[in-house]
């Protein structure tokens, strides 16, 4: 791997490796100047890059998860991706209550970066691990759980404590979800009851451009029982249609890597996200950019949004806005706030990309937004004025790492103090 997922990031690692057993993968973190782990490669920054050391990939070291029915746990390897733990859940009557939007992506890598899925009830997918098992440049393995007093600090971590090797999550009862799609709400009514449309049904997309009359559509994600039987959402203002919806289906995508709608039931694995495992997700070639603001303002995010609409959508292939409940962990973007999220999926354009961006950010600016840790941004410095706790986690970043084993220049430039 040399370039990220959606080939718009080169890797300057002098060094790849790919650790066949933990022995190996100490003897590695022991002997690289710095160490970062690759993870499947959807970041679109330099989170997961190490200019001056080694970049490791952890995929010849997945296990076998342990679901413990009991406990309601799954135990997982940090380098499983999502889609690879949902067989051994199914077998076993158990779930996970959220995914992000495409199952490609690695556990550890998720949670690192404060990836979420979708619901105003619904808390990223950090918000579902009990306990980290993290290989520490010391060469230690130790499990940290919520009854370490640090535990706000390790799972949302950057990649910068250590190599995270296990996770537990939390399960819940295997459950069934249906999609469906709208269309015709006018942006007026989407400003005007941003709330409501939000919190229409388990988890809400909307999906537009920043021009036009209104959003191209919204995806409504329910809860249906284990006969398939649930209620349609309502949405005032929106048409219901039968079609599977692609997200960038005005960009002339079509549905085919995209998971069923049209209010057909299926398994949450094959519900929650929206694109298939099988497939190459979204457009492939893109760059990706997320702000968080707080729920009471997503009105304000939007009107503030559709105000620069012309001049980003030349770049942008599709924005969507979700919802994500507050959750505790320091670094989450959805710390300590009820959070709306605005996605960007740009053009594979980079410097073009990064005008835009800073145009998103200029907009956004007066209502605290909070930039997605691994997606593209162009803040130059510490993020301290948008994470109020990078103080405390710096603070635990050396405890744990006092020679920067696991520092690079994404860390150097947004969350080390000097």
């Amino acid at each position: 791997m040399t370039t990220n997922w959606s080939g718009t990031y080169d890797y300057r690692a002098i060094r790849r490796e790919r650790p066949g057993t933990v022995e190996e993968l100490q003897q590695l973190v022991a002997d690289a100047p710095a160490v970062k782990i690759a993870g499947s490669g959807h970041s679109f920054n330099g989170i997961a890059d190490s200019e001056t050391g080694w970049q490791l990939d952890l995929s010849g070291l997945v296990a076998d998860p342990e679901v413990d029915t009991e406990r309601d746990t799954v135990t997982v390897s940090g380098g499983m991706k999502y889609g690879e733990l949902v067989p051994a859940l199914t077998a076993s009557g158990r779930a996970l209550a959220n995914l992000a939007s495409l199952p490609h992506i690695t556990i550890a890598g998720s949670v690192a970066t404060g990836t979420h899925g979708s619901g105003v009830g619904q808390r990223g997918l950090a918000s579902a691990v009990q306990a980290v098992e993290l290989l520490t440049a010391d060469g230690e393995l130790r499990w940290i759980d919520a009854t370490d007093r640090h535990f706000g600090g390790v799972v949302v971590s950057l990649g910068s404590l250590g190599v995270v090797t296990r996770l537990r999550l939390s399960t819940v009862p295997d459950y069934a979800v249906r999609q469906d799609a709208f269309v015709g709400i006018s942006w007026g009514e989407l400003i005007a009851r941003a709330g409501e449309v939000l919190a229409a049904s388990y988890s809400v997309s909307v999906f537009g451009r920043w021009t036009g009359a209104g959003p191209d559509h919204i995806i409504a994600k329910s809860i249906v029982d284990g006969d398939g039987n649930g209620t349609r959402p309502s949405l005032s203002g929106a048409s219901w249609t039968p079609d599977t919806l692609h997200p960038l289906q005005a960009a002339g995508a079509t549905p085919d890597a995209v998971t069923e709608q049209g209010g057909a039931p299926g398994s949450w694995a094959d519900r929650l996200p929206h694109f298939r495992l099988g497939f190459t997700p979204s457009a492939g070639a893109e760059i990706q950019s997320e702000f968080f603001i707080a729920t009471e303002d997503a009105g304000r995010g939007i009107e503030a949004l559709l105000a620069v609409g012309d001049a980003i959508a030349p770049y942008l292939l599709v924005s969507e806005i979700r919802a994500i409940a507050a959750e505790s962990q320091w670094l989450s973007p959805a710390q300590g706030r009820d959070s709306v999220a605005f996605h960007f999926t740009w053009k594979p354009e980079v410097e073009a990309v990064h005008r835009a961006v800073a145009i998103v950010e200029q907009a956004l600016a007066d209502l605290a937004p909070r930039p997605h840790w691994g997606k593209v941004f162009t803040y130059p410095g510490r993020l301290d004025f948008a994470y109020g706790r990078l103080d405390d986690f710096d603070d635990l970043r050396r405890l744990l790492d006092p020679h920067g084993k696991f520092r690079n220049g994404f860390i150097d430039r947004h969350v080390a103090r000097a």
